[in-house]
């Protein structure tokens, strides 16, 4: 059937790769939503470097809706994706999570090629 151990090592592989997909995200999250928050708020931030207040950061990120959505969630996808990846490096993969990777691999080998993730994988 299937050798254990190769199977163990395509399991870690699809790990990995989920792991990789999430930074991605984190990334284009920043370069995206990140970069036009802080765009829109720039002469506020400006002004933060001249007369640094807590009511000019108070009245910067109330007054400025959007921008401030987009930074709060940059932030809170790159938190939680640190103490997701903390969690899972401290105590390990939980073992919900172990199994439905297992499923998604086996799901990935009975497709076969035609599946995309296929060649990563099956290397």
């Amino acid at each position: 059937m299937i050798d254990s151990a190769k199977f163990r090592q395509q399991v870690e592989k699809l790990y990995n790769l989920t792991v990789y997909l999430r930074w991605l995200f984190v990334l284009f999250c920043w370069l995206t939503l990140g970069v036009y928050g802080i765009w829109q708020i720039k002469n506020a931030i400006a002004l933060w470097f001249d007369y640094f207040t807590w009511s000019a950061v108070y009245y910067t990120f109330h007054f400025h809706l959007i921008p401030t959505l987009c930074l709060a969630f940059c932030v809170g996808v790159t938190v939680s994706t640190l103490v997701r990846q903390s969690k899972n490096i401290i105590w390990g993969i939980p073992k919900s999570e172990k199994k439905q990777l297992e499923k998604r691999v086996k799901r990935i080998l009975a497709v076969g090629t035609k599946h995309p993730l296929w060649k990563w994988i099956s290397k």
